[in-house]
C-alpha cells in the first residue's frame, strides 16, 4: 500500500492482479523520488521480479529478472541508471531503470562498489569495483557500464590490496596494502596515481577510519599499535597525503559485525565543529572544537537543571559528557540529534560530572551550537525534527507501551504533552516524510508482542496558522566557549525563529544569513607534518625528533624550489585574509640532485619461486631522489643486461622468462652524478615436485641413532626444504638434506612423516616405525646376477624384501612377523634382516643361540610370471646367495636337517667351529619343525672348516 496524503488514507498497490507477490525490499530514487523500485517474487511462479514505477506508485511495470539482487544503487546524477549487487559477488548495471541488465563482473566486493563522481570522474558511467582475481587476490579497477569485460576491465591500483579496503569518496580513493605484519594505507587525490598516506613515522597504524573527506580534506581516525579501545583523531593536507595529530585517544567500540565505532560525531549545519569522547586511564570525558580539530574544550555545565534549580557541581570537575553512540535500530535516532537544516541545534543524552556515566542518560540541549545548554529530561528520550527544527517531537526511550509525546516548537524550552494514541503502544520508531520542511510524523509501534505493527500519524500543521515572515526571525551569531568570533578565518551569523513565533518555517527558508572574512592570527595555524604542539613555553609547534624540516621532499626535482617547513599551516577550509602569517618565515630552497635512495624491486603478483617458461613483470621502485637523471642497469642473473633511464617514473615493466632451473640473482643498479644505490632479489625457478618417498628403516633400537632420508621426484628437483615430523610432535625439524638423524626415545609404534616444499609445491610420504629393546641384524648379501635386474626404486625394495622374508619364514619356521628384510638402496644389492623377540620372556627353547658366527645359505629362487625388461613372457631363475655374518652373540641359526632329500636344487651349507656343536631349531618349539622344506625343494647339510671357506665361496 501507499500514501500520498502523509498517511491520511492509503491505496493498495496492484502489482500483479490475482497474483501474490512477496516484496523483499524498495528503494526511492534519491534524485527524483517518483521513482520506485520493489524486488520481489511470486509465490506460485518463485521467479524474482523487479517492479518499476515512475508516477510514486499509482502504476507498476513488472520486469523479470535472473539474479535474486542484494542491494540497488541509484547513479547518483541519472537516476535511471543501477547497478545491482548480488550475494555471490555478481555485479548488474541496467541504464533504462531495470528494464534490461548486463553483467558487469563476477566476485565483486559488496559494499566496495561506487559509482563515478561528478566532476572528477569523467565519465557518468564509471564504475569503480574490487575485485577478486583468478588467484584470489583483490583488486582495484574501473570499468564502464557499457562494457566491462575482462579486457577491458582497468587496474587503477599497481598490485593486490586488502580485502574490503577500497573506499571511493568525493576527491578520494583510499586503498591498504598489508605484506608481513606492516599495513600501508595509499590514497588518490583528483584520480591522481596512488601515493602512500604519510603519517607521524612511528605512528604504525593497526586501522584507519575515514571520518569526513570534505572541504579538501581528509580528516579520519588512526589506531596506533599500542591502542586496544581508543584511536587518534589526524588531518590531512589538501591531497590528503601528509597528516597531523589533532587529538589523542578518542574512545571506540568494537561492534558484533566487526564494525568499529568510534565516538566522534561531526556537528551538521556548521562546517568544522565536531563532538568526541576522549578516554585517558578509563576515564570519558566529551570535547568540543569549532575549528576542525586544531582546539578542543570540555562542555560547559547549564547553571540550573531542568527544574531552574542551581547546579551544585563545580568546574574544573563539573562538566558536560554526552554519549556519541549510533541507535542500533535504523528507525529511531542516535543519542546526539543534529540537523543540516538547523544549525545551532544540538540536543543529545548524557550526565554532568567530571567523566561520562554510562547509566546517566539526561537529556541536554542547546541552540547556540554548544556554547551553553539546557536539561530538559531526566531520561533518554528517542528525538525528532521536524520544519528545519521547528519542531521538536520527543518520545521516551522505553520499554513499556506509551500513549503520549512531547513537542517543543521554541527549541527546548518549553514542552507540550500530545496524546498521539487512545492506546498505548510499544513504539518501535519513528518516521517523517522526505524534506525538511515537512510538519507530519509517522509512529509506529505493536499493542502486544503478537500483534501486528500500528501506525499512527501525527500532523503538526494545524498547529502553526500561517507562513513565517521575515519579521519572524532573529539572528545570531556563532562563537566558540571562550567567545570567540572569528571561527576558522570568518565570522558566521545565522537566523532562527523567535520564540513567539507560531509560523511554519517552509520549504523556501536558509538558515545562514551572512559572513565576514577575518584576519589571519595564531589560532588559524595548526602544526604542520613531522610537528607535534609543545605546552612548555606556551602553546608552540616543534619538529618530532625522527623529522628533518630542512629536507626536500620526495617529489623535489632538479631544478625546482621547495620550501622548509616553519612547523605551521594554515587550516585547508579556513578563509581568514591578511594579518599574521606564520609561514611567512619559511625559507626557500632549491631542489638539490638527491641520490637514490630505498630502490626496491619486486615481481607483480609478489612470487619469488616460479617454474621454467614462467613469464614474470619485475617492478622498480624507488623511494627517494632524482629520477629524472638516474640510469637503472638491470641484470637479470642468466645473460640477460639492460640499462633503462627514468625506469621508476615511466613505469616500464620489464619482463623475462627463465627458461632453466636454477637461482637467479636479479641485480638493479642506479646511479646519478649525487649518488648511487642498489637492489637485489633471488628468483627460485623450479618446477614442481610430483612424489617424495621415505626411507626408514622400519625397525629401531631404543635411543640409537635412526637415519631418515627422503628421495624427491622429479631427481633434478633443487631448492627443497624437508619438514620432518615424528611421532604427535606438531613442530616439524627443518632441514635443507634430505636426511635427518633421530633417536626413538620409547618402544613402541612411532609414525615418522616428511614433507618436501621447494616454493612451488608441496609433497609428502609417511612410513611406520617398530622401536624395540632389543633384536638382532643379520647383513644378507646377493649374487652379482640380481644386480642387472636392481631397478634400484623403493617399490622393487620392498617386494624383494617381502619375497626373502617369507621364504625365510617358511624354511626355517621362524613366524613371519619376527622376521623384516629391509633391502637396502644402491648397488650392489644388499639388505638387513631383523629378527624380532617372539615375547618379552626368554625361555629354554630360545631361538636365538650363541657362539655360532657364519652361517652360509645359498638358495635358488623362482619367480613365475615375472616378465622381464623386454617385456617378453617367461619364468626366470634368480639364484640368490644370502651370506649371513653373526657377529655378536643370539644369533638365529637353521635347524639341524637330518637326512638328504634327492633331486635336491637348494644346497645349505653351516659353518662350525673347530669343536663342532649340534645345531638346535629357533623355530616352533615342537618336532614338526624338522618339515620346514616343503613341495619340490630339497636340501642337504654341508660341513666346512673356516679355512675352507674362502675356496668355497670363490668357486
Amino acid at each position: 500500500t501507499e500514501s500520498t496524503d502523509y498517511g491520511t488514507t492509503y491505496t493498495k498497490l496492484n502489482l500483479m492482479p490475482g497474483t501474490t507477490i512477496v516484496v523483499t525490499s524498495f528503494y526511492i530514487c534519491p534524485t527524483n523520488k517518483k521513482k520506485v523500485v520493489l524486488v520481489g517474487s511470486s509465490i506460485n511462479e518463485r521467479d524474482q521480479m523487479l517492479f518499476v514505477s515512475t508516477d510514486e506508485g499509482s502504476s507498476f511495470q513488472r520486469q523479470s529478472i535472473s539474479f535474486t539482487p542484494d542491494t540497488l544503487v541509484f547513479h547518483p546524477k541519472e537516476e535511471d541508471k543501477l547497478l545491482a549487487y548480488c550475494k555471490e559477488g555478481r555485479l548488474f548495471a541496467s541504464t533504462d531503470l531495470g528494464r534490461k541488465w548486463t553483467l558487469l563482473q563476477e566476485r565483486v566486493t559488496k559494499d566496495r562498489v561506487f559509482w563515478s563522481v561528478a566532476v572528477v570522474d569523467l565519465d557518468p558511467d564509471l564504475v569503480h569495483m574490487e575485485m577478486q582475481d583468478s588467484n584470489g587476490g583483490y583488486l582495484y579497477v574501473t570499468c564502464l557500464i557499457q562494457n566491462c569485460s575482462d579486457k577491458m576491465v582497468t587496474t587503477q591500483f599497481l598490485g593486490k590490496i586488502d580485502h574490503n579496503s577500497l573506499l571511493v569518496q568525493d576527491d578520494y580513493i583510499f586503498v591498504k596494502v598489508t605484506t608481513g605484519n606492516r599495513t600501508k594505507h595509499y590514497v588518490s587525490y583528483r584520480r591522481n596515481k596512488f601515493v602512500q598516506m604519510r603519517f607521524p613515522k612511528y605512528s604504525l597504524p593497526k586501522d584507519v577510519q575515514i571520518v569526513s573527506t570534505d572541504e579538501n580534506q581528509v580528516f579520519l581516525a588512526l589506531q596506533e599499535w599500542y591502542q586496544s579501545d581508543t584511536y587518534n583523531l589526524y588531518q590531512s593536507d589538501p591531497k590528503g597525503v601528509y597528516y597531523s595529530i589533532v587529538l589523542e585517544n578518542v574512545r571506540s567500540t568494537k561492534q558484533p559485525e566487526e564494525n568499529v565505532l568510534i565516538d566522534i560525531l561531526e556537528v551538521r549545519g556548521i562546517k568544522g565543529v565536531f563532538l568526541a569522547n576522549q578516554k585517558i586511564n578509563g576515564k570519558v570525558t566529551t570535547l568540543i572544537t569549532y575549528n576542525k580539530g586544531r582546539d578542543w574544550e570540555p562542555l560547559a555545565p547549564p547553571a540550573t537543571d531542568m527544574n531552574g534549580k542551581p547546579i551544585t557541581c563545580k568546574k574544573p570537575d563539573c562538566h558536560l559528557h554526552l554519549h556519541l553512540r549510533w541507535a542500533d535500530n535504523p528507525y529511531v535516532s542516535g543519542t546526539v540529534h543534529t540537523k543540516d537544516s538547523a544549525p545551532g541545534l544540538i540536543m543529545g543524552a548524557g550526565n554532568l560530572g567530571s567523566k561520562l556515566v554510562e547509566y546517566k542518560e539526561e537529556m541536554y540541549i542547546t541552540s547556540d551550537c554548544g556554547k551553553t545548554w539546557r536539561q530538559v529530561f531526566e531520561e533518554e528520550h528517542h528525538i525528532l525534527y521536524l520544519d528545519h527544527g521547528g519542531v521538536i517531537v520527543a518520545i521516551k526511550d522505553t520499554s513499556i507501551p506509551l500513549k503520549i509525546l512531547k513537542f517543543s516548537i521554541d527549541e527546548g524550552q518549553t514542552w507540550t504533552i500530545h496524546n498521539f494514541t487512545s492506546t498505548s503502544v510499544f513504539v518501535d520508531g519513528l518516521l517523517s516524510e522526505p524534506g525538511d520542511e515537512n510538519l507530519v510524523m509517522t509512529v509506529f509501534g505493536h499493542i502486544s508482542y503478537r500483534s501486528d505493527w500500528e501506525l499512527v500519524k501525527v500532523d503538526f500543521r494545524q498547529s502553526f496558522p500561517r507562513q513565517c515572515a521575515e519579521s519572524d526571525y532573529d539572528s545570531w551569531q556563532l562563537t566558540d566557549l571562550q567567545g570567540e568570533k572569528c571561527i576558522m578565518g570568518q565570522e558566521r551569523t545565522f537566523r532562527k525563529r523567535k520564540d513567539a513565533a507560531f509560523c511554519i518555517k517552509g520549504k523556501s527558508y536558509t538558515s545562514a544569513l551572512t559572513t565576514q572574512p577575518c584576519q589571519c592570527t595564531e589560532k588559524d595555524f595548526t602544526c604542520d607534518y613531522g610537528f607535534e604542539w609543545s605546552y612548555i613555553e606556551g602553546k608552540r609547534c616543534f619538529a618530532d625528533f625522527w623529522y628533518d624540516p630542512d629536507s626536500p621532499p620526495e617529489e623535489c626535482h632538479l631544478g625546482q624550489n621547495y620550501e622548509s617547513s616553519t612547523g605551521y599551516r594554515k587550516m585547508v577550509s579556513n578563509l581568514c585574509e591578511g594579518g599574521l602569517n606564520k609561514q611567512q618565515s619559511a625559507k626557500q630552497h632549491n631542489c638539490p640532485l638527491l641520490p637514490p635512495k630505498g630502490l626496491q624491486i619486486s615481481i607483480k603478483g609478489q612470487m619469488l619461486a616460479v617454474a621454467p617458461g614462467d613469464d614474470i613483470t619485475f617492478v622498480v621502485h624507488q623511494e627517494q631522489g632524482d629520477t629524472s637523471s638516474t640510469k637503472y642497469q638491470v641484470d637479470l642473473g642468466d645473460g640477460v643486461r639492460a640499462i633503462y633511464q627514468n625506469l621508476t617514473v615511466t613505469d616500464e615493466p620489464i619482463q623475462h622468462r627463465f627458461e632453466n632451473p636454477g637461482v637467479y640473482k636479479v641485480t638493479v643498479k642506479t646511479e646519478n652524478m649525487a649518488g648511487h644505490d642498489e637492489a637485489t632479489m633471488y628468483i627460485q625457478v623450479t618446477a614442481p615436485l610430483q612424489e617424495v618417498h621415505l626411507e626408514v628403516v622400519p625397525i629401531a633400537r631404543k635411543n640409537h641413532e635412526v637415519n631418515l632420508t627422503a628421495v624427491v621426484l622429479p631427481t633434478e628437483a633443487n631448492l627443497t626444504i624437508f619438514y620432518w615430523w615424528i611421532g604427535d610432535n606438531l613442530q616439524p625439524s627443518l632441514t635443507l638434506q634430505n636426511s635427518l638423524l633421530t633417536r626413538f626415545p620409547e618402544t613402541g609404534e612411532v609414525s615418522v612423516s616428511v614433507q618436501a616444499s621447494n616454493g612451488r609445491s608441496m609433497v609428502q610420504d609417511t612410513r611406520t616405525v617398530q622401536v624395540y629393546d632389543n633384536f638382532q641384524v643379520i647383513p644378507l648379501s646377493f649374487s652379482s646376477n640380481l644386480d642387472q635386474l636392481n631397478p634400484n626404486i623403493p617399490e622393487w625394495r620392498e617386494d624383494i624384501g617381502q619375497v626373502v622374508t617369507k621364504i625365510l619364514a617358511k624354511i626355517t619356521g621362524v613366524p613371519q612377523e619376527s622376521l623384516v628384510t629391509v633391502v637396502k638402496p644402491g648397488l650392489p644389492t644388499a639388505a638387513d634382516l631383523y629378527v624380532l623377540p617372539l615375547d618379552s620372556k626368554q625361555d629354554k627353547r630360545s631361538v636365538f643361540v650363541d657362539k655360532v658366527h657364519v652361517i652360509l645359505l645359498v638358495y635358488v629362487l623362482i619367480l613365475p610370471g615375472y616378465h622381464g625388461a623386454a617385456g617378453g613372457p617367461g619364468v626366470w631363475a634368480l639364484a640368490v646367495i644370502f651370506l649371513i655374518s653373526i657377529i655378536a652373540t643370539g644369533t638365529f641359526i637353521l635347524y639341524k636337517f637330518k637326512r638328504k632329500l634327492p633331486g635336491s636344487r637348494n644346497i645349505y651349507a653351516q659353518m662350525h667351529n673347530e669343536k663342532e656343536q649340534e645345531m638346535t631349531s629357533p623355530v616352533n618349539h615342537s618336532e614338526d619343525t624338522q618339515h620346514i622344506i616343503q613341495g619340490n625343494h630339497s636340501g642337504v647339510v654341508l660341513s666346512i672348516n673356516s679355512r675352507e671357506l674362502h675356496s668355497y665361496l670363490s668357486s
